[in-house]
């Protein structure tokens, strides 16, 4: 059993690092993390540390989840697109913020896992896919607002293309691993406006035809 203080004290940590959006604390202090980690890392669950999911796959670092979340600033009606959903617990955040979550896993290995987490915590607004997320989802496009959580070399045209009115996409951009940046792009008219935000460090954003795409509705 996770005791309490350890989520007490990473949520304290977030505040201290200026993560004030109590939405997104809140959101976060209802998703237990223990479901999203390994059984054998039970006890790192509330560290502020990223930790591995298998398929050389990582379940973000807490600071980081709550720093992008926040700067997506979303709205109860919005309709998110989230590109690598991991473990889950970066789209499970999300649907306790959105209207609907749109989540795309290209490791086929992990989506199972992700999903049955989803259900057990009653999450019916996440809708999952298995492919290629440089692609999007462009039938259901356009979307309020983008999360991508592993890295691109650039940012993906159909990302971009697939993003509204006043939309924000999130995204860690780099040629490798210790030239990537945290940038925050808002669709402005016909254009972009691009914000640089912090260095990061993520897996890759892998594109591939990732063969026919599997989809799942909650």
């Amino acid at each position: 059993m996770i005791s309490d203080t350890g989520k007490i004290r990473l949520l304290m940590e977030l505040r201290a690092q200026g993560i004030t959006d109590t939405r997104v604390l809140n959101a976060m202090e209802r998703t237990p993390r223990e479901m999203f980690v390994p059984d054998h890392l039970q006890d790192q669950a509330w560290e502020n540390t990223a930790l591995p999911i298998g398929s050389g796959q990582t379940i973000s670092q807490p600071i980081i989840v709550a720093l992008m979340t926040a700067r997506l600033q979303i709205g109860e009606r919005m309709r998110v697109l989230e590109i690598g959903t991991g473990s889950g617990y970066q789209a499970a955040v999300l649907a306790r913020l959105a209207s609907r979550v749109y989540t795309i896993e290209r490791h086929r290995t992990l989506m199972p896992a992700a999903q049955a987490r989803f259900d057990a915590l009653g999450l019916r607004n996440i809708i999952t896919r298995i492919g290629d997320g440089s692609r999007g989802w462009p039938e259901a496009a356009p979307f309020d607002r983008i999360i991508v959580t592993a890295a691109a070399r650039r940012v993906p045209p159909k990302l971009l293309d697939q993003l509204g009115p006043d939309g924000i996409m999130v995204i860690p951009v780099g040629e490798s691993t210790w030239d990537q940046k945290l940038l925050r792009i808002t669709r402005e008219g016909n254009g972009f406006r691009e914000e640089e935000l912090l260095d990061v460090r993520f897996v890759p954003l892998v594109e591939d035809d990732g063969g026919p795409a599997a989809r799942h509705e909650g």
